[in-house]
């Protein structure tokens, strides 16, 4: 069966010079939920998905006297957000509202037919960060696959990509490195709001089986606002982006960190923003890195101690990074730039060595290929003369995926 997408456009009206943002969830709210009105629904959501007076979506739909919440979903770290990272979520009852919860990230990451049984109507509300590695992004393309299968219509409650709209980085995912880091075959960095992404997914048949989509678009964004500028409270979206600001430098250097090999602010104030390991000398790095005269980024010279995760109780040397210019900034790039230097200050610093095989498997997995690893070595990890790749399938995916923009710059 074949479906068309539905884009349930509402009457806006602006204030002038007003840039808030009103998300899918509030916009819904302000029409009484006409598109639930009299559904048994389930919802798959975590702590990020409230109304701007941060209300939980989760208890505005079930105190809706017009929709029946029947159905929770737990992505990663759980509806209510109490599992930490990477640990599996259980099924169980949401003790505020008596629901039922159906983990995603545990034995099952795609919704069974069991679980979706009796839902007129599976709502998706999720804050993601813009990057195919997180996977939130996942979890709602095999709940999308389930739905189709068992002719269930969705509803995406849209909300802003904290890394804009008109930035996209990397290669696009090979096919034998599909992976719940990198389940579609998508950029890097891919420029679209959850939404948007759907449609997309939906429509270039990236899922395999076509769903009833219906997205609730948000109201009053633009695709080249900074989530600072939408007006919106940032809930963390994981125990490791607790700022806004946490999301645009995950992308910069969260495949890095994979490996294990130094620290990258994790276990420290300044998550993702760090490259630091005790051997290093602070100021000799940060002026090699900031030598290159890469495009908006700047390093300076940090001295820490992780409270946790690698260097824990060590007294750490690197480098902060800061986007002085986001527009030009290739954000993705920063951690391989890093490497680059790393290798060439210390090149008895080991990186893909025996003994941490088993995070290489990962490492390709985000990269969505083995080709930066394995040609990173060939060319004594120099990322200038493989960035050719890196890059390879930016334009053509622009271009492919403007035509699912909902929002226009």
């Amino acid at each position: 069966m074949k479906y068309k997408i539905c884009i349930l456009f509402f009457y806006v009206s602006f204030t002038l010079f007003s840039q808030v943002v009103k998300t899918g969830i509030d916009v819904l709210q302000q029409r009484n939920f006409d598109v639930l009105s009299g559904k048994r629904v389930g919802l798959i959501t975590n702590p990020t998905g409230v109304n701007k007076n941060l209300k939980s979506t989760v208890d505005i739909l079930h105190e809706a006297t017009n929709v029946k919440l029947i159905a929770l979903y737990a992505p990663e770290h759980g509806v209510r957000g109490d599992i930490p990272a990477g640990e599996k979520v259980s099924n169980l009852i949401d003790t505020k509202t008596g629901v039922k919860v159906y983990s995603l990230y545990g034995n099952t990451r795609k919704p069974t037919q069991e679980m979706l049984q009796g839902i007129d109507a599976l709502v998706y509300d999720i804050q993601d960060i813009g990057c195919r590695s997180y996977t939130f992004i996942s979890t709602l393309g095999l709940a999308m696959q389930a739905a189709a299968e068992k002719k269930i219509p969705v509803y995406v409650l849209d909300r802003p990509n904290p890394l804009g709209g008109l930035k996209i980085e990397g290669n696009t995912t090979e096919d034998s490195f599909i992976s719940f880091v990198s389940q579609f075959k998508i950029p890097y960095i891919y420029g679209l709001t959850v939404g948007e992404l759907a449609y997309m997914l939906n429509e270039e048949n990236m899922l395999g089986a076509k769903c009833e989509l219906h997205i609730v678009p948000m109201e009053g964004w633009k695709r080249s606002m900074r989530f600072n500028e939408t007006e919106l409270p940032w809930v963390l979206t994981s125990p490791h982006i607790p700022y806004m600001q946490s999301a645009v430098y995950y992308p910069a250097s969260g495949i890095l960190g994979e490996l294990g090999i130094m620290s990258i602010g994790v276990g420290y104030t300044v998550p993702f923003q760090t490259f630091a390991h005790e051997i290093f000398d602070a100021e000799k790095l940060s002026s090699s890195l900031n030598a290159l005269r890469l495009n908006g980024v700047v390093f300076r010279p940090i001295h820490y101690k992780p409270y946790y995760g690698y260097g824990k109780d060590k007294n750490l040397k690197g480098v902060q990074v800061f986007f002085t210019n986001y527009t030009t900034a290739r954000l993705s790039e920063v951690q391989f730039y890093v490497l680059q230097i790393v290798k060439q200050l210390y090149p008895e610093f080991e990186v893909f060595t025996n003994e941490n095989s088993s995070r290489w498997n990962m490492f390709d997995k985000v990269c969505g290929s083995d080709f930066i690893r394995i040609e990173l070595q060939k060319n004594n990890y120099s990322f200038d003369k493989i960035k050719h790749y890196w890059r390879k399938d930016e334009e053509d995916f622009k271009k492919k995926s403007t035509k699912y923009w909902i929002y226009k710059e």
